[in-house]
């Protein structure tokens, strides 16, 4: 048989006189042998022929009969051919006319529901479009569905360029790709529609008009249990056209129309209200289907427009929680509004970090990046990559360089940028220039990476720190040239690009905690390297920032001849503070899991197996070009030893002392929100658990504790099990 003999365990015979040839196989058990050979295999060796089935292989295969990796199972097994619109119409399975209210509701909220299963991640084709009604709208004599198709189609345009002017999506989060629908023409599905019956956004909104006043119409002239059903359908029609506006004046962006699309988002806040309380007065999917609806819908019937690669199982949302969706996501929109309010840009960042922390959708987070700037963050940080060059190219980066020039001197307030600049030479001013130009890219890519997904944020804020590592260099040479200039040199620029460096180092370390991507053995670490630099080095650089700007406004009023010197106010007051309860916080945790190694109550990997100097290079690696410095692992260690041969009731009590500090400061804060009520209860948790665990509370117990993350996402419970 050739090469082929290598590759079985047994002895084949075939009869070269039969025309049709037998083959025989004396089979062998080699398990023994098997297991005899494996022996010689050092620990972590794997054995590899280039010639059998690998690990690539392995992980391309298609399981068999499994409808999720198996594209055929579902098409090709059994079930009848799908019916496109005309061939459905033809054989009445589907109705263009006559459609009874609970069958136009029925319709309507399942399409909603596959948009909303589109917006999660998966593709037009095996969600909107299995609505057999979208392949041809204008063949539909039934004017509201009519109406709402065509509506269905501006909206998809709306939305996906929204999200792709954003560009803060991956590819798990959504799939841009139209399939070939259009509202012109399809040719994929060889459906044609004649150009002249293309909708402007005005046709499309009359149209929606003129059906909801005459919805409500038929609704107040009927009795109640019929007035509910058409209500319903009206509720349908006008919540459509009102999301359909808001997100044209999110996407145009026009300032003077705020007021119109925060009414529009509030309309359809009403809206959604009576559209779920009668959401079961339209037809429901049948039980065991695929399909959302019993009528209009035929899941199989992209199948072929699938491009050749394993298909992702898409199974369409449930209805009440579509309808959820679309009730948050208008609440998430209105929320996004509020950030054409905030005209300085550590506000506006702060803005930005707290609604990716909500775990915003992609259409929320991709309208947040279109209302603060335009050109969105993403496109301005593009053009300054690609070295734009025209007055249109310019003028954006030029609105962001006054946006940053602001947000400098609010901060630290530089006498080259005050109103009668001090020692502002040419030279000085040209530096000046220049640096602000060069940060330009970093926090508009800043901006954009807070629009990202919570898990691939953590990435790219590894990358961004490339970035401002080569900013800082920068920053210390402008401040050396302002310096001379001004007579005295200070730090300003270096300040205020530190104060943002160590906020992304920051950022990057929680996630990891937000993510569970540490092992509770590396905790201590973690939490020691919060507590003893970072947060320590955040409230040294507000402290300063504070320092620089009140220099400049003693020197604006010695200027003026001011002769009674006002109470200087501390802009950083609440954020400083903030930051030594955190670090008070990390302090606590860092001395309790010291004492919880101790006292041998967290399992430690095997010896054999564990580096802890790699894993601590590690997740540190991104900060090896920063400024301040990484603390290399050696230094940690030494400064951490000492602790090994602590008293764990000592320890224990110093986390205590720790918590009781963090309690005392956030009870000192007068207008407490949400972040810091959750601080609070979990400081006083961990103080009552660490006071317990000093006194001889489970002493001889190596039960690990619990860390119980559901009060907030960084600072977790203590619990004792």
């Amino acid at each position: 048989m050739g090469d082929s003999d290598d590759y079985y365990y047994g002895e084949g015979t075939m009869d070269p006189l039969e025309n049709a040839p037998e083959v025989t196989y004396n089979w062998m058990d080699i398990t023994s042998d098997f297991f005899k050979y494996t022996q010689e295999l050092q620990l972590g060796e794997l054995l590899h022929d280039g010639h059998l089935f690998g690990l690539f292989e392995a992980m391309s295969a298609i399981e068999m009969m499994d409808p999720k990796m198996d594209a055929g199972m579902l098409c090709n097994r059994g079930n009848p051919k799908p019916l496109n619109f005309q061939q459905s119409v033809e054989s009445g399975k589907i109705k263009i006319d006559d459609l009874e209210p609970s069958e136009l509701i029925g319709i309507i909220d399942a399409t909603m529901a596959c948009i909303v299963s589109w917006l999660e991640g998966h593709s037009l084709a095996q969600t909107v479009f299995t609505n057999l009604y979208l392949h041809q709208p204008h063949s539909i004599p039934n004017k509201p569905l009519k109406a709402f198709c065509i509506a269905v189609y501006k909206l998809l345009d709306c939305i996906r360029d929204c999200i792709n002017k954003a560009q803060v999506f991956e590819e798990e989060d959504f799939l841009p790709m139209g399939y070939g629908y259009r509202l012109g023409s399809n040719p994929q599905s060889g459906n044609t529609y004649d150009a002249s019956l293309e909708v402007t956004e005005q046709k499309c909104i009359s149209m929606l008009r003129e059906q909801e006043e005459e919805l409500n119409k038929k609704a107040k002239s009927l009795e109640d249990e019929g007035n509910n059903v058409w209500t319903g359908l009206a509720a349908r029609i006008r919540f459509t056209r009102m999301f359909y506006q808001a997100l044209l004046l999110i996407t145009k962006k026009d300032s003077q129309s705020g007021a119109d699309c925060v009414a529009l988002l509030n309309g359809c806040s009403e809206m959604m209200k009576v559209i779920i309380r009668t959401a079961a007065k339209g037809t429901q999917a049948e039980e065991n289907s695929d399909a959302p609806n019993p009528m209009g819908f035929e899941p199989m019937i992209n199948q072929r427009l699938l491009p050749p690669t394993f298909p992702r199982y898409t199974r369409i949302k449930a209805r009440p929680d579509a309808l959820q969706y679309f009730d948050s996501l208008v609440t998430r929109l209105r929320h996004a509004w509020k950030i054409t309010s905030c005209t300085n840009f550590h506000t506006a960042l702060d803005f930005f970090m707290d609604f990716s922390r909500q775990r915003a959708c992609i259409l929320s987070r991709s309208a947040l990046q279109l209302l603060y700037l335009s050109p969105s963050p993403a496109a301005l940080a593009s053009m300054v990559q690609s070295n734009v060059s025209s007055p249109a190219g310019q003028r954006p980066q030029q609105v962001f360089i006054e946006i940053l020039r602001e947000s400098i001197k609010s901060f630290v307030n530089p006498p080259v940028l005050a109103k009668t600049p001090t020692g502002a030479n040419p030279p000085a001013r040209e530096y000046v220039e220049k640096f602000l130009a060069r940060c330009v890219r970093p926090f508009a890519v800043l901006l954009q990476v807070s629009g990202h997904n919570r898990a691939r944020q953590r990435d790219k804020f590894a990358l961004l720190l490339d970035e401002f590592a080569a900013l800082q260099e920068e920053a210390e040479s402008v401040d050396a040239v302002v310096g001379r200039a001004a007579g005295g040199g200070r730090s300003w620029f270096g300040t205020w690009v530190l104060y943002h460096v160590l906020r992304v180092m920051i950022a990057y370390l929680l996630s990891g905690l937000e993510l569970e991507l540490y092992s509770v053995h590396e905790y201590h670490y973690i939490f020691w390297y919060l507590y003893e630099f970072l947060y320590g080095w955040l409230v040294s650089a507000l402290g300063r920032a504070e320092s620089l700007s009140g220099d400049a406004s003693r020197r604006s009023e010695k200027r003026s001849g001011a002769k009674k010197l006002k109470k200087r106010a501390r802009p950083y007051a609440r954020e400083a503070l903030l930051c030594q309860v955190l670090q008070n916080m990390c302090g606590g945790y860092y001395k309790a899991l010291v004492a919880f190694k101790l006292q041998g109550k967290i399992k430690r990997p095997n010896s054999r197996f564990d580096n802890e100097a790699v894993r601590y290079k590690h997740r540190f690696a991104p900060f090896s070009v920063l400024t301040p410095p990484q603390v290399l692992y050696f230094e940690f260690f030494e400064m951490t030893q000492p602790l090994q041969y602590e008293n764990p009731v000592i320890l224990y009590l110093g986390g205590c002392k720790h918590f009781q500090q963090a309690r005392n400061l956030l009870e000192s804060i007068t207008t407490p929100d949400q972040e810091i009520t959750d601080l609070l209860k979990v400081a006083k948790t961990n103080f009552v658990v660490l006071k317990l665990l000093a006194d001889g509370h489970k002493k001889d117990s190596t039960t690990p504790p619990e860390f119980d993350f559901s009060v907030h996402r960084y600072f977790p419970v203590l619990k004792l099990v």
